[in-house]
């Protein structure tokens, strides 16, 4: 049995929430973090259709310029919007593809465990803090370097 079937085929309890006394990535919390991804993809794509199809029935001729100019930017901003979740999904699919895996939690740079708080603030996460605040500084080192 793979690490998905193990993890889909655990049911998760109600009212579960990973803790740092349990063993890292065992099949309930793997199921409890893919089910949040899941989830989230699901809300990410309602929102999307929503937008499509609001933006199919919004008519940009209006008569008055100012509300054309409006109405245009608003159908940018909510573009731009979709651009971002679009590419959001594509992390979340990415993390679920990791829990198929059973390489969901743990650290592209280092390979240890991400802690369970920034999963639960970023489920999408690929780097440990540590990792993440080693990358960012060292962005800050080379923007400022070409500045």
């Amino acid at each position: 049995m793979n690490v998905l079937q193990e993890a889909s085929s655990t049911i998760l309890p109600p009212d579960y929430k990973p803790s740092k006394k349990e063993k890292f990535m065992n099949p309930v919390m793997l199921e409890y973090f893919r089910q949040k991804l899941l989830h989230w993809r699901s809300e990410l794509l309602v929102e999307s259709n929503e937008t499509i199809k609001e933006m199919q029935e919004d008519n940009l001729q209006k008569p008055d310029i100012a509300d054309r100019a409006s109405a245009e930017t608003d159908h940018a901003i909510e573009l731009r919007t979709r651009d971002r979740e679009r590419k959001l999904i594509s992390k979340i699919n990415a993390a679920l593809e990791k829990t198929e895996e059973g390489t969901y939690g743990y650290c592209e740079e280092t390979g240890e465990p991400i802690s369970i708080k920034r999963l639960e603030a970023r489920p999408i996460a690929i780097l440990s803090l540590e990792a993440q605040e080693r990358h960012e500084r060292l962005e800050r080192t080379q923007r400022d370097m070409r500045e």
